[in-house]
């Protein structure tokens, strides 16, 4: 589909069925970075591909002092500056439902205010009492809007419906996450709350399951028998950078391989689905995370690896280490590298381990899922060098594509074998970039499909998982910093990885000789 294609009026008929009724949607922490980058650009991105209905609203709710007009106009420059062109035509249209409610959310007086600004929408604009609500608020927000919600009378709509959407972290270790949950529960239906996690809404991540699903012969071979192992990387160069507060608390491990690493790993390890539906590919996620050889205390040592970056270099400019970046405790135990080895013990995945892999200022920006194959069980070409295993490499950012490695007979009267790749990009196969993650998210919120979003199952049994690590990572850490910015990790890491195995470079068709720099 091109991009002019998407400019198209509504008449289509399978982009009637992707169009959600007409709705509101709050945003608590509208003046925050996460509305400024990521939320409004999407919904003026759905709404000028005619995504949403033409009466679609937006109503920001936060503590900084605003008119109307100085949010539409705000929210114009940040289109502008992370939506790409802005057509005048059009933002004035999307703008007429734009409202801002300058108020503290975590106090009820605004509330009122809140419940005659959607009544007066609903009448205007005929928005038909549907709401979304989005809390890009700290988590500490989260109890007391919920709370407000329910006093005020918006967490249920009679003539509509209401739906929440929780950005994580979802808790900061098991019983936070179960305390979440029960607070949500006693306000809202599971039903209505959409845990959103950016991942999954990537189209790669997406592409994963009509790779698996949709190809004869690709399913057959996804298992322990010709599976040597699995290794998932989400490398990131950039530092903590302005969120020092948040992740002096959090750490790699909670940051990332708790949430955005275990649904990549449950959606490459999952059965097929009998059906599409969020109910039966949750079930089938769930089940993996079920399977997952459960770590004790005394296991963590040998089943995971934890990091802290000193000064580096990283795309040849010097960096600081983090215990050097704004608002880090010069001493901070905190970890900015993580990396676990898990097994799925079921029929399909006994004994294969899948290594999860997170850090920042590592040696490039990337995200992948490799499965790497078992070698042929004899060795029919004398005289060739070892050739590297047949690998595929579903790279989910940034150059979102897939990559087969294969070995094949160089051109020649001898008898040479070298490894080829080739290779599928989104970009080049399709013409046009994929979506921002949050478009297609916001829009199956909007659309009531829970698919890509977290159950509250999913997040408790992910925190059953990594608290042993927590716990025992509690104990005296190793010596911080322990590898350099612009490397591939401390030099621990390699020693995670079984024997003739090594960590692979994301985005390259060779494997690396491990996670240092060369």
């Amino acid at each position: 589909m091109s991009a002019t294609t998407l400019e198209k009026p509504l008449t289509d008929p399978v982009r009637l069925e992707r169009t959600p009724e007409p709705c509101v949607m709050v945003i608590f922490g509208a003046s925050g970075d996460l509305t400024k980058r990521k939320l409004l650009p999407a919904v003026y991105t759905l709404f000028k591909a005619h995504l949403v209905p033409p009466n679609f609203s937006v109503v920001g709710f936060s503590r900084s002092p605003m008119s109307d007009d100085e949010f539409r106009s705000r929210m114009r420059d940040a289109a502008e500056k992370f939506a790409g062109s802005v057509d005048t035509t059009t933002w004035n249209e999307f703008a007429k439902g734009l409202r801002y409610i300058s108020a503290n959310p975590d106090h009820p007086e605004g509330y009122q205010t809140l419940t005659g600004v959607l009544a007066q929408l609903d009448r205007e604009r005929g928005t038909g009492a549907n709401r979304v609500y989005y809390l890009a608020v700290p988590p500490s927000s989260f109890q007391p809007i919920v709370r407000n919600l329910q006093s005020a009378g918006l967490a249920e709509s009679e003539k509509g419906w209401a739906r929440v959407i929780i950005e994580k972290p979802f808790g900061h270790d098991l019983e936070s996450a179960k305390a979440l949950n029960r607070e949500l529960d006693s306000v809202f239906h599971e039903e209505q709350v959409y845990r959103i996690d950016h991942y999954l809404g990537k189209e790669t991540v997406q592409n994963l399951l009509v790779f698996r699903f949709a190809n004869g012969i690709f399913e057959p071979i996804w298992n322990r028998r010709y599976v040597d192992h699995v290794q998932i990387t989400a490398a990131e160069t950039l530092g903590v950078e302005n969120r020092a507060s948040y992740y002096e608390e959090a750490g790699a491990l909670r940051d990332m391989v708790q949430n955005h690493m275990l649904q990549l790993l449950t959606m490459t390890a999952m059965e097929p689905p009998v059906s599409f539906e969020a109910d039966t590919v949750r079930t089938e996620k769930l089940k993996v995370l079920r399977a997952i050889r459960p770590l004790c205390g005394e296991d963590a040592p040998h089943c995971s690896v934890r990091g802290q970056y000193a000064a580096g270099r990283v795309g040849g400019e010097k960096v600081a280490g983090y215990r050097q970046e704004p608002g880090v405790d010069p001493n901070s135990k905190t970890e900015t590298f993580a990396a676990v080895k898990l097994y799925v013990e079921n029929w399909r995945w006994a004994g294969v381990p899948f290594y999860l892999r997170a850090g920042k200022r590592l040696a490039r920006h990337a995200t992948e899922i490799a499965v790497q194959f078992k070698q042929p069980p004899l060795r029919l070409f004398d005289g060739t060098r070892a050739l590297p295993p047949n690998l595929i490499a579903l790279r989910i950012q940034p150059d979102e594509g897939i990559a087969l490695r294969f070995s094949a007979k160089q051109p020649g009267p001898a008898t040479r074998v070298r490894d080829v790749t080739m290779e599928f990009g989104y970009s080049t196969a399709f013409g046009m970039a994929s979506a921002n993650a949050y478009e297609r998210l916001l829009l199956d919120c909007m659309l009531g499909d829970p698919t890509l979003f977290s159950s509250s199952k999913f997040v408790e049994l992910g925190w059953s998982l990594v608290t042993p690590i927590l716990e025992a990572w509690g104990q005296p850490a190793p010596d911080f910093p322990n590898y350099a910015a612009g490397t591939w990790g401390p030099a621990a890491a390699d020693k995670l990885m079984e024997s003739g195995q090594a960590w692979r470079e994301p985005g390259q068709p060779e494997a690396s000789a491990g996670t240092r720099s060369k």
